[in-house]
């Protein structure tokens, strides 16, 4: 029989099309202060160029994952995981180099932990990006302090322990492995948010300008997609389109669906069911969209 060796920490990249990326995030993780045994898994999603090659050079250990997506990604990733934390993070991300040892250090102080999580801050791209990340993850802290845990969680810069894991929400294109993941964790114990501990990532996602974020990618692809593949338990909206170069600026475009889903999000938060959906009340909230969905046919 085989021994497996045991880990302390598995980080989990899942990748399509990551040549551009990869190698130096892997680097940088290569680079870590931390003295302890940790395991890098990239899981290969259908790529089509030299990724699985570059991360296999450098060291980590390449799994394949055939349905597209970045859940079922991160899905297959955990899966396979060897380490008693699992940590989840993006390809197109570099890593301070006491960045593993500050996790390790709150897990080690604080038993009753079962995760930590920091911000992502932005390399690259416009300005506006810069200030959203820190007003975001700066009111995260806050709230984290009163309510003693995030309200929101990024997939490029959390660890948790793999006992605790229930699975990603594989309904989901988008959102599942943040907002599930947050949901699921939190019915166990602690969540700690770490503000200084953050990692660094590329600003390719912001290159269609701040309208086509706001309308298209947040609210269409990620609250959107979210919400309704949840409300319907199938993909009613699919990924985004996957950006793979920080440069270049394109035209806002937005379709009539987003148009439509648009409205239809900001319209209902005057509603009371939507805000007991923040407060996890879901049934509500999902009767509450479907008779808006049937009353528009």
């Amino acid at each position: 029989m085989k021994h497996v060796k045991r880990v302390r920490y598995s980080i989990v990249i899942p990748c399509f099309n990551e040549e551009n990326y990869i190698e130096k995030s892997i680097r940088s993780l290569n680079n870590q202060d931390y003295q302890g045994e940790f395991e890098i898994i990239v899981v290969d999603n259908n790529s089509t160029d030299n990724t699985a090659q570059l991360a296999a050079d450098l060291g980590a250990r390449v799994v394949k994952e055939i349905n597209p997506g970045v859940c079922f990604a991160r899905q297959k990733g955990t899966d396979q995981a060897r380490g008693e934390v699992v940590i989840s993070t993006d390809a197109d991300t570099v890593f301070k180099k006491n960045w593993l040892s500050k996790i390790d250090e709150n897990f080690s102080k604080n038993k009753d932990l079962i995760a930590v999580c920091g911000p992502c801050r932005y390399i690259d791209g416009p300005w506006w990006g810069k200030v959203y990340t820190h007003f975001l993850f700066g009111y995260d802290y806050i709230y984290s302090l009163i309510a003693g845990h995030p309200f929101y969680v990024t997939a490029t810069n959390i660890a948790f322990k793999k006992e605790y894991f229930e699975g990603y929400d594989l309904s989901t294109m988008q959102g599942g492995d943040e907002l599930y993941l947050l949901h699921s964790l939190r019915k166990h114990g602690k969540i700690k948010f770490l503000p200084t501990n953050s990692t660094m990532t590329s600003g390719r996602r912001l290159t269609k300008g701040l309208l086509y974020n706001l309308f298209v990618t947040f609210l269409y692809y990620y609250l959107g997609a979210y919400y309704l593949n949840k409300i319907f338990k199938r993909q009613v909206i699919g990924s985004a389109p996957a950006f793979r170069n920080s440069v270049g600026r394109n035209r806002l475009s937005l379709s009539f669906p987003a148009i439509l889903l648009v409205v239809m999000i900001l319209a209902s938060t005057s509603y009371k069911p939507v805000r007991h959906f923040i407060s996890d009340n879901f049934n509500d909230t999902r009767n509450h969209i479907v008779s808006m969905l049937r009353a528009i046919r």
